[in-house]
């Protein structure tokens, strides 16, 4: 055989690969091509998710400014007949523990541990029932309540850990079981007392708000409508929100 030849077979057999390094290649081959389709398939998906989350938006929009119509409606028709209009009893409160722990007696306690009011200007949204109006009226000293507008925010409770809700698949991972999967839904969840209102207010970790801007009212210990602090003060809830956020 020539040198030539000799060359030529030993530079061939250099260039052999082994099966197993085929083989390897081969699978890294694979699984970079499914990742690929399935970065692709996410995208799909979540351009998806897009158009159903905006849509939902769009449809509680309409459904609140109807109801807002609705409202002035039945004022105006009521006042052209000379009568007063009576709006339907709130299904929602918002409540703030005003005042500490001091001299507070057991019952009114748990029942403010029941609301999971545990810490002074600790927020949370409350179903009104029967039961729960009777839970307000024990606490009521304690308390400033009312209902509250679609401006609320809030962290979430996940693990047992406050986190902010900064993206909606952190909604979709814990109530996506009842088809909450986005900011939109979880506040029409809350805002219209849903059928899912509890695990929608679960996931919400109690507000923490700040004292309002200059200080409770000297009057901190007298009810709302005797000039002070505590007590249902109906829509005006939302100013005090305001100066405490």
């Amino acid at each position: 055989m020539s040198a030539k030849a000799k060359t030529t077979v030993a530079t061939a057999e250099q260039i052999l690969v082994p099966e197993t390094l085929l083989a390897k290649r081969k699978q890294q081959d694979k699984i970079q091509e499914e990742k690929a389709k399935a970065r692709i398939e996410q995208r799909k998906a979540a351009r998806q998710k897009r158009k159903v989350i905006f849509k939902r938006a769009e449809k509680y929009v309409k459904e609140y400014r109807a109801e807002e119509r609705n409202q002035i409606r039945l004022r105006r028709m009521a006042k052209a007949s000379g009568n007063f209009y009576v709006p339907a009893e709130p299904k929602l409160a918002f409540v703030i523990r005003i005042k500490g722990i001091n001299k507070i007696a057991p019952k009114p306690r748990k029942v403010l541990q029941l609301l999971r009011l545990l810490q002074i200007n600790n927020g949370v949204f409350v179903r009104l029932t029967k039961a729960t109006k009777q839970m307000l009226q024990l606490v009521t000293p304690y308390v400033a309540y009312g209902e509250p507008n679609l401006k609320q925010r809030g962290y979430a409770k996940v693990n047992k850990q406050r986190i902010p809700i900064t993206e909606n698949t952190i909604i979709e991972k814990e109530l996506g079981k009842f088809s909450i999967i986005c900011i939109e839904d979880l506040i029409h969840e809350i805002f219209t007392v849903g059928p899912n209102f509890k695990q929608a207010n679960n996931f919400l970790w109690p507000f923490k708000l700040s004292n309002p801007n200059g200080g409770w009212n000297t009057r901190k210990f007298r009810h709302y409508v005797e000039g002070g602090d505590f007590g249902d003060r109906e829509d005006r809830i939302n100013k005090l929100i305001h100066s405490m956020v």
